[in-house]
């Protein structure tokens, strides 16, 4: 149920995102999640987008792109549920690496993770009954 994530390197000037960002639409694929990262010099964007390999494709051979597999779990929207999935990991000792979410109201909340090792946290939160979601889901 891994779900790819495209996280692309963008010099940390103004329009550098909205370009990237043009470029990926322009193409017809949808951005689904996002989350950027920054410093002094640059950016990482993350996306989760409906076609990774054509939004790689798109941006081109000169811009800096990887994917990774990150995993998406659907929860309930109130104090403590984010808690209650990383209890999950700590107990299967998985370190997150980082994270995006977003909730929307009666749809639930939606956290992204990186984790070290996809496979296992996959199986972690499956035995606990959390609920993850694919790519189609988003």
């Amino acid at each position: 149920m891994a779900i790819k994530q495209l996280s692309v390197f963008l010099e940390n000037r103004q329009g550098q995102l909205s370009e990237a960002v043009k470029t990926i639409s322009d193409a017809g694929i949808n951005i689904r999640a996002l989350s950027i990262g920054e410093s002094k010099d640059f950016g990482i964007l993350r996306l989760i987008v409906s076609d990774t390999n054509k939004a790689k494709a798109a941006l081109g051979a000169d811009t800096i792109c990887k994917t990774t597999d990150v995993i998406a779990v659907k929860m309930d929207d109130n104090a403590g549920a984010l808690h209650k999935v990383l209890t999950v990991f700590d107990e299967a000792q998985i370190n997150v690496e980082y994270s995006y979410a977003f909730t929307a109201k009666d749809l639930g909340a939606y956290v992204v993770f990186r984790i070290d090792d996809v496979a296992a946290g996959e199986r972690a939160l499956l035995e606990k009954g959390v609920t993850l979601i694919c790519k189609d889901d988003i």
